[in-house]
């Protein structure tokens, strides 16, 4: 049976812009990078300790390996503690952020990465 969520793909245009995104604004670390033979993929997290990662990976790259495969953006929902800080802080780096929805479940806001795919963040 499955025990957890491990890694998530993330396939994008253009892998070092995506680094950029996910180090610079959100504040994630590179975990790990590979590259053999021309498929290259980059593990982020939030932390090292992080028992999820997301797995950049080069969607051109991909698709030709795969022509099957649907290479769209699976939907993200990031949890914080630090809900008013993160979404100042998104807020600032000068992408598109949402504005902030209370739900029966918590308070929520979604923000885009420079290719245009959109997550979200709920509190926790």
């Amino acid at each position: 049976m499955i025990s957890k969520v491990g890694q998530i793909m993330v396939y994008v245009n253009d892998q070092d812009q995506a680094v950029k995104f996910w180090t610079e604004v959100v504040g994630f670390q590179v975990i790990a990078e590979e590259n053999n033979g021309g498929m290259r993929w980059i593990e982020i997290a939030p932390t090292k300790e992080a028992e999820t990662s997301i797995i950049l990976h080069d969607k051109e790259f991909v698709a030709k390996m795969s022509p099957g495969l649907h290479l769209g953006t699976p939907s993200l929902m990031f949890f914080t503690e630090n809900f008013e800080m993160l979404h100042s802080h998104l807020t600032s780096h000068n992408i598109t952020v949402g504005e902030v929805v209370t739900m029966p479940s918590g308070r929520v806001f979604n923000f885009a990465d420079y290719e245009e795919n959109y997550f979200a963040v709920m509190e926790k």
